[in-house]
């Protein structure tokens, strides 16, 4: 008999807001390099990124050289209300999202922001991404100190102009509040579930956009968060 624990998730899962219908992924974007390039002191660093569907934006930054830690969770709102049935069930100001821990020696936040809206989110849909619809599904960026404020102000200004998208631009740029770390069967969720629908039609041609367009970038292993 499967424990309580693993019937709870498997429930949770089969009823996931994360399992919209099966239609055709969105195509990557080839965003330009950022020409004002990050200035981060030595060591590791935290960003976060919401982007839709909490598993995708973690799978994908799992895959990047540099990242040493990627924990899906929500920004903003309170701790009272921040679970995923809350949350999913509409009326908190929370957004899923992703912390992430890297080192800017390896991989700057200029290029990490360069990967997001190539292979990640489509900056142009507010409050959905892909099939979920929802302002817990809208795309922020959510910068921790003045200097990446100040590399995803210019970056989102430089693709304004850019032209690749026909749509104005509606990621927001959001001041931290708190970030809560999502329940247990959230974390790693594309490592342990690879064969889930939503990660094979969604998630998966992420991370092989990733592999393709960044090369330099891609870590074939997927990051396995310790904490």
């Amino acid at each position: 008999m499967r424990p309580l624990g693993a019937l709870v998730a498997a429930a949770a899962l089969a009823l996931s807001a994360c399992a919209g219908p099966a239609i055709a992924a969105e195509e990557p974007v080839n965003t330009p390099a950022a020409t004002r390039t990050a200035k981060e002191a030595k060591g590791l660093k935290t960003a976060i990124f919401a982007g839709g569907c909490f598993w995708g934006v973690e799978g994908v930054f799992s895959h990047v050289k540099g990242v040493t830690s990627a924990v899906s969770g929500f920004h903003g709102g309170t701790a009272a209300t921040a679970t995923y049935d809350t949350i999913t069930a509409g009326g908190t100001a929370h957004a899923e999202s992703v912390k992430i821990t890297y080192d800017p020696a390896v991989v700057r936040y200029d290029e990490l922001l360069r990967i997001f809206f190539a292979v990640v989110a489509d900056p142009t849909l507010k409050n959905r991404q892909g099939p979920d619809v929802g302002t817990h599904y809208r795309s922020a960026i959510v910068p921790m100190n003045k200097e990446q404020a100040a590399v995803a102000q210019a970056y989102l200004a430089q693709l304004g102009k850019s032209g690749l998208w026909a749509k104005p631009i509606v990621t927001r740029i959001e001041a931290y509040k708190a970030f809560y770390p999502a329940e247990g069967y959230h974390q790693d969720f594309m490592a342990v579930n690879p064969r889930h629908g939503y990660i094979v039609r969604w998630d998966a041609p992420k991370v092989a956009a990733l592999k393709a367009m960044f090369p330099n970038h891609y870590r074939a292993s997927f990051l396995r968060d310790a904490g």
